[in-house]
């Protein structure tokens, strides 16, 4: 029997289809404010479903895109809900570990738009400060090159809580980061600094069982959440997600397929992103219990 961490799936996207208003460029960040029962909902389903660990709805609350849509002031408040929000859904549907969230400060997918290092580690250093006191650990994700990574987890382990570092793949080709960088290169950029699990995130889950290999190869605990798009070519940025378009071909069954296969090659951590919504990680629950694994949190 192996002990299996299964996390929440994707909130943006369910959000966007639960919300009674149109996506905007910040996605889900607006609805912590106009529609916060949505969200503290859908971690509640999320933890009915399984999952052992979900992650702050933070995903586009960053200084820099909060100002780019003239919201900067919202940041702090933004930051301090996602947390209130996960820690009531906690309260009401069971216990499960509250990550924190670092995400591509430009919008996903986008190696290209970056600044310099320092201010990139000052800005997730800002954002860490937010939500340090009220997470268990972080989860730097999405993470498009080694440079944006090795910012976000800088900034993380200097909370002293546990720090999981997540790479989103180019969706077709050889196995690379969507920088052109191998996984190899990615991790040994985080060189001299304590990662308690490296994973694969925000890409077509095929993407995910090509480049998952040399990822275990590298040693110590590994996990992988795939998106369900057709494809992120569409997502220009500063564009809102309704130019995006879900798979007819990953149900919960079919996700669930492509997540265990990821288990039996020794993955440790698995759940779901955009697209990936209850049912999803209720079914791949189902499938693991039925494989004999124990589902498990961190510890």
């Amino acid at each position: 029997m192996t002990s299996i961490i299964l996390t929440d799936g994707g909130m943006g996207q369910e959000l966007v289809r639960r919300s009674s208003s149109e996506p905007t460029p910040l996605w889900s960040a607006r609805v912590l404010i106009d529609e916060p029962d949505l969200v503290r909902d859908l971690h509640a389903e999320f933890i009915r479903a399984g999952a052992r660990v979900i992650t702050i709805n933070t995903y586009s609350a960053t200084p820099e895109r909060l100002a780019r849509e003239g919201a900067e002031d919202l940041f702090k408040p933004l930051q301090k809900r996602g947390i209130e929000l996960a820690r009531q859904a906690r309260d009401e549907a069971g216990d499960v570990a509250i990550a924190g969230c670092l995400s591509p400060l430009f919008g996903s997918y986008a190696p290209a738009l970056t600044i310099s290092f320092e201010e990139t580690l000052d800005i997730y250093r800002r954002i860490v400060a937010e939500q340090a006191e009220g997470v268990d650990l972080f989860l730097c994700e999405t993470m498009a090159s080694t440079e944006e990574a090795h910012a976000a987890v800088t900034a993380a382990s200097e909370s002293g809580k546990p720090v999981w570092v997540s790479w989103t793949l180019a969706d077709h080709g050889a196995p690379r980061l969507r920088s052109g960088e191998t996984v190899a290169e990615a991790a040994s950029a985080l060189d001299g600094l304590t990662v308690a699990a490296r994973l694969l995130n925000c890409c077509r889950p095929e993407a995910i069982t090509a480049a998952l290999p040399e990822l275990i190869g590298l040693g110590g605990p590994v996990g992988a959440y795939a998106n369900g798009f057709t494809s992120v070519e569409a997502l220009e940025h500063g564009g809102t997600v309704d130019v995006l378009h879900a798979r007819h071909d990953l149900d919960p069954k079919a996700y669930a397929d492509q997540a265990i296969g990821w288990v039996d090659g020794g993955a440790q951590i698995v759940g779901g992103c955009c697209e990936v919504g209850p049912a999803h990680i209720a079914a791949l629950r189902d499938r693991l219990v039925q494989a004999g694994h124990q589902i498990s949190g961190v510890s």
